[in-house]
């Protein structure tokens, strides 16, 4: 099939890669603009970018899509070098940019989008993430003929994946990536023989796009909660917690058995902390100092003082 491609981080480069390999034709890619980013903040082409110019193929960065919007005259370059390219279907996964309407109808037949939920369940920018922080035990990924909405469209094909205990937002995007990537090949396929679903009213809710600002751990929650949000932030924007006059980051612990005043330091075992939360507690068991690297929590077990408290270790 003649393919446009629309995606931009490592979760969408393993789409276009699969589709490669799957013999389909993708005549053009649509990715973000080249971002500033590591120690020295140099920009860097994203990974679907640095695929596409591997394989040879023509690739557009518009900075937006709308035609009435500030980026008129980029989006209207767009607009010409999609019509030049004449997909048959467009294929996005977590592109970043809305798609207007004359986007959406562009291609003769119409765009999918790969999700990494169930739909209509975590529509919305951080799916991956929300589903560990809520504790639920499945998601998966939903093929989606899109629409104007948010997320909103017919579902084409979908496949669950149960999540693991110790499931953390870098191993669940992986699975999940792996999953995306062979279910758009499979919808491909098939395409005439796939139903479109409608998403159902009952069950809709949405992933807010992660913040810096919530990666403060408040030790108010209860233990359980704040275990799973360590887990939902690995590897961005992790948590942290005032410790010693700096940004203490914790990237592990599991339940522990004390109750005390939130952020109290109740015992040392040899593992790390154990810290009081609103409700039961946390031993600390990876945890990560400023421009240091992880390390076990017992590592840093004689800087502890059992019933001092976190946020009052501040300098």
């Amino acid at each position: 099939m003649r393919l446009v491609f629309a995606g931009t981080p490592e979760f969408a480069a393993q789409a276009l890669d699969a589709l490669l390999a799957a013999g389909h034709e993708v005549v053009g890619v649509l990715t973000q603009p080249d971002r500033p980013a590591g120690r020295g903040m140099k920009l860097q082409a994203s990974p679907v970018k640095q695929r596409a110019l591997a394989a040879g193929i023509p690739v557009a960065q518009p900075q937006g899509l709308r035609l009435d919007g500030r980026f008129g005259l980029d989006a209207q370059a767009a607009q010409a070098q999609l019509l030049e390219w004449a997909p048959e279907l467009m294929v996005v996964a977590a592109y970043g940019l809305i798609l207007p309407q004359w986007v959406l109808d562009l291609p003769t037949r119409g765009c999918l989008n790969i999700h990494a939920s169930l739909l209509p369940r975590w529509r919305g920018a951080a799916p991956i993430q929300r589903c560990i922080e809520a504790g639920d035990v499945q998601t998966g990924v939903t093929i989606m003929q899109m629409d104007i909405g948010l997320d909103t469209g017919a579902m084409r094909l979908v496949e669950a994946l149960d999540l693991a205990a110790d499931e953390t937002a870098a191993s669940l995007h992986d699975r999940l990536a792996a999953q995306g990537a062979s279910l758009i090949v499979r919808a491909l396929s098939c395409l005439d023989q796939l139903p479109l679903t409608p998403q159902p009213e009952a069950g809709v809710n949405y992933a807010a796009k992660i913040e810096k600002r919530e990666a403060l751990i408040d030790w108010a929650q209860d233990a359980a909660q704040i275990e799973r949000r360590l887990r939902a932030f690995d590897p961005f924007p992790g948590a942290q917690t005032p410790w010693r006059g700096e940004a203490l980051k914790v990237w592990r612990a599991r339940i522990g058995a004390g109750q005390g005043r939130p952020g109290e330091c109740l015992a040392i075992h040899a593992d790390g902390p154990e810290i009081a939360c609103g409700q039961g507690s946390l031993v600390l068991t990876e945890v990560q100092r400023p421009g240091g690297r992880r390390q076990p929590g017992g590592t840093l077990a004689a800087q502890w003082t059992v019933g001092g408290i976190c946020g009052d270790w501040v300098a």
